[in-house]
């Protein structure tokens, strides 16, 4: 069953330890229950991602079934839709999460919040795909002054993004709400984008497809923001107990991105239609096309980019100076692009 995800009940249910996977967020199960060779029990595996195009290859790696294919008689699939990546830092912290798939801030502050004992970069997934939209008429940091934007959450990839952007252009951001410019972390994503609709905020910093639906309602884009937008983690207790498994979801994340470039008119609509599954409405055919053009489905971790963001978030006062030597474990990936065909990649 898939269940809409509410931030409230995924903070209540979180507070329960040692529960199954929180009680707000969407599920669904892989089909697989066989014991595998070595005759053990199959393993579920807990695998959460947000409910956004940029975290398309989840999405057509769970339509198209690489995830369950990859897991074959060894483990099923419980997949939990989120709709911040700070919310997935914290059901991987408290124990909630096998795998995930987050933006580079998530993952930074798992490794941090846990002096580098919780998480492993796995995979790249995506760059780019998020955007600054304004208000027409606004084409500068400065006249921001004064003005509302939305972020997804405080401390995620396009919160950070725009304070820094913010900060390099003069106007002071702070993390309750005030200085020169007003963030308002605002949940779900659809929400900003009604919120900008309505004249209630001036823009915001928002993940496709939620920019595209703020331009098609006005916007302008002040800044492609660039950089990695997704990637997978594994917990390193999961990734020690079941190597082979990681390797499995791993090896689906390369099919779901090899499927996206050899089938995008069918991505897009896998994507759209699993979205729809966990959201309740699927996007318009056009907004999902526009999102995809702008992203680049990439396995590549792009590790110099991870150090940016996390650079950028010390330069805010939202993180503290943190040492991202070890974070990778890339062995599974490059295993799975070289049976691909696919170049390597390195941390």
């Amino acid at each position: 069953m898939r269940r809409v995800t509410t931030a409230a009940m995924i903070g209540a249910a979180l507070l329960l330890a040692g529960c199954s996977s929180s009680s707000s967020p969407s599920s669904s199960s892989g089909s697989a229950t066989n014991a595998n060779a070595a005759g053990s029990s199959p393993v579920t595996v807990r695998l959460g991602f947000l409910s956004n195009i940029t975290h398309a290859p989840a999405l057509v790696a769970l339509k198209e079934g690489f995830f369950t294919k990859a897991l074959g008689s060894a483990g099923s699939l419980k997949a939990t839709a989120f709709s911040a990546g700070t919310e997935e830092t914290t059901a991987i912290l408290s124990g909630q999460l096998d795998a995930a798939y987050v933006g580079p801030n998530p993952a930074i502050n798992a490794w941090q919040k846990s002096g580098g004992k919780a998480i492993k970069i796995v995979s790249g997934a995506a760059t780019g795909g998020a955007s600054i939209v304004v208000k027409k008429g606004i084409t500068s940091a400065a006249q921001l002054k004064g003005k509302s934007l939305a972020t997804p959450s405080l401390g995620n990839t396009q919160d950070v993004a725009l304070r820094y952007w913010l900060k390099q252009n003069g106007v002071a951001t702070t993390a309750t709400g005030g200085g020169d410019a007003f963030i308002k972390p605002t949940k779900p994503n659809s929400a900003a984008v009604l919120q900008f609709k309505s004249g209630q905020i001036a823009g915001g910093s928002e993940p496709a497809p939620y920019d595209v639906q703020m331009v098609n309602d006005g916007g302008t884009v002040l800044l492609k923001e660039p950089g990695v937008t997704t990637l997978l983690v594994v917990t390193q207790s999961f990734l020690s107990a079941h190597p082979a498994i990681v390797a499995d979801l791993v090896k689906a994340q390369v099919q779901a991105n090899a499927f996206i470039k050899s089938n995008p008119a069918q991505a897009q609509a896998d994507a759209n239609a699993e979205l729809a599954s966990y959201t309740g409405k699927p996007l318009k055919p056009a907004i999902v096309a526009a999102s995809f053009k702008e992203i680049t489905f990439t396995n590549d971790p792009d590790a110099a980019s991870l150090k940016t963001d996390a650079d950028q978030a010390v330069s805010l006062g939202l993180l503290k100076p943190v040492n991202l030597s070890g974070i990778y474990e890339l062995g599974p990936l490059n295993q799975a692009l070289a049976a691909a065909g696919e170049a390597q990649v390195d941390s």
